[in-house]
């Protein structure tokens, strides 16, 4: 693997009512879920979401998450939620950031690692399934990444 990959894609949305708490910002909780939008969009890019996944036979799991609240986000506010592929080999890390489209300040930065876990064995893998690395590499050629 070339370490100076760089492999990104990201989810344009609008904070919505219902992702509001009492204090009339986005409740923290919802941030994984906007890390969720980025890393969906991600994974389609490089042709393995979680459909293509599970016709592989593999899913990945979360194994860990981190989230760094920097500023909030209010009702109405545009958010371009970004993922940057970290890993992809071994596991698969993924860094985000939530950016506000208006002001272009990051509101929150994250990460998360997931592991691949082959479903028809029962078992956790070591690397990812050799489909995931071969579609990733693909795509970064194809951008001139590696």
């Amino acid at each position: 693997m070339n370490s100076n990959f760089y492999l990104s894609a990201e989810a344009a949305f609008t904070v919505e009512f219902y992702d509001i708490d009492p204090m009339l910002v986005v409740w923290h909780g919802n941030y994984i879920k906007y890390f969720e939008k980025a890393r969906c969009a991600l994974l389609n890019k490089i042709g393995y979401g979680y459909k293509e996944m599970k016709a592989s036979g593999y899913i990945f799991p979360v194994t860990g998450i981190s989230v760094k609240y920097i500023a909030p986000f209010y009702f109405g506010d545009r958010v371009r939620a970004r993922a940057i592929l970290e890993e992809y080999e071994s596991c698969i890390k993924i860094k985000y950031e939530l950016i506000n489209a208006e002001t272009g300040i990051i509101s929150t930065k994250g990460k998360s690692t997931q592991m691949a876990y082959d479903a028809a064995l029962k078992k956790s893998c070591f690397v990812c399934p050799r489909i995931f690395i071969e579609r990733v590499e693909a795509l970064l050629r194809q951008e001139g990444g590696q």
